[in-house]
């Protein structure tokens, strides 16, 4: 199993905390459930789009979505790190709300489902044959349950009846904006490196343009903090080889790439 990461741990924690606090004092969750008509007629109430993701209607309600986090945050928070997990984490349970107060407007809607079902097409998209022993027996490969449950909950959320309290469209919800969020994200990161590998085959700029030692000490005055994680690690791993091995080991490209970064 993948080990437990800082902001999934978190979300873990919090989770049953205010479970058991709003078991112990029911009263204090309704002003934070999402009900659809409450907001239409009073809008200061769209906070509850954010707080209902952290109220469950039962003990079975929070152990089914802590589950899924529990499996399939960490490996996933790992990938994306933490901004990208809890940006991925929150916009699918507002994914959720958004949808439940466009698509179900009667029902009041509380739980992290929303966000969960993020989690799990984030897992499926980025592992998608990693297989889920569905009651710890049954192997299903990710791809396959992440589909299952998007017709699911097409089909539950277009055919009501039954009396189910489950709040189709808020998964739903967590599924469309995950899938979208997750391709932008994808998108934003190959930007990032198309631009290194941009930057990476300029040409070298002419023979003693600067010394190598006044070019080291700029080299290693650059602010590599503010810079992407991509160009950050290696402009990190260029300093130090030309610290090392002499500035005259690095190739033209890399002394150009360095020159690019220290001019900001």
């Amino acid at each position: 199993m993948f080990p437990m990461t800082p902001w999934t741990r978190r979300l873990l924690i919090t989770n049953v905390v205010v479970f058991l606090v709003t078991g112990s004092y029911p009263a204090l969750a309704e002003p934070f459930v999402l009900y659809p008509p409450r907001i239409w007629a009073q809008p200061w109430m769209i906070y509850t789009a954010f707080t209902y993701m952290f109220l469950h209607a039962g003990m079975g309600h929070l152990f089914g979505n802590m589950i899924g986090l529990f499996f399939f945050g960490p490996r996933l928070e790992s990938r994306l790190g933490p901004k990208g997990f809890l940006l991925l984490y929150f916009l699918s349970g507002l994914g959720g709300a958004a949808f439940s107060l466009i698509f179900a407007r009667q029902a009041a809607v509380v739980g992290a489902s929303g966000a969960v079902y993020g989690i799990l097409l984030g897992f499926a998209m980025y592992w998608p044959r990693e297989r889920i022993y569905l009651w710890f027996v049954i192997p299903v490969e990710a791809w396959l349950i992440a589909t299952l449950l998007v017709f699911f909950t097409l089909y539950a959320g277009m055919n009501p009846g039954g009396g189910s309290n489950i709040a189709h469209f808020a998964h739903l919800g967590g599924f469309v904006v995950a899938f979208a969020f997750l391709r932008w994200w994808d998108w934003r990161i190959g930007a990032a490196k198309r631009d290194f590998q941009k930057k990476m085959r300029v040409e070298a700029p002419p023979a003693g343009l600067m010394g190598d030692r006044a070019a080291l000490a700029r080299w290693k005055g650059i602010p590599v903090h503010g810079l992407h994680e991509l160009n950050r690690g290696e402009v990190m791993r260029l300093v130090a080889k030309a610290e090392r091995d002499g500035p005259a080991r690095l190739t033209p490209p890399e002394r150009d790439f360095l020159n690019r970064m220290s001019k900001g």
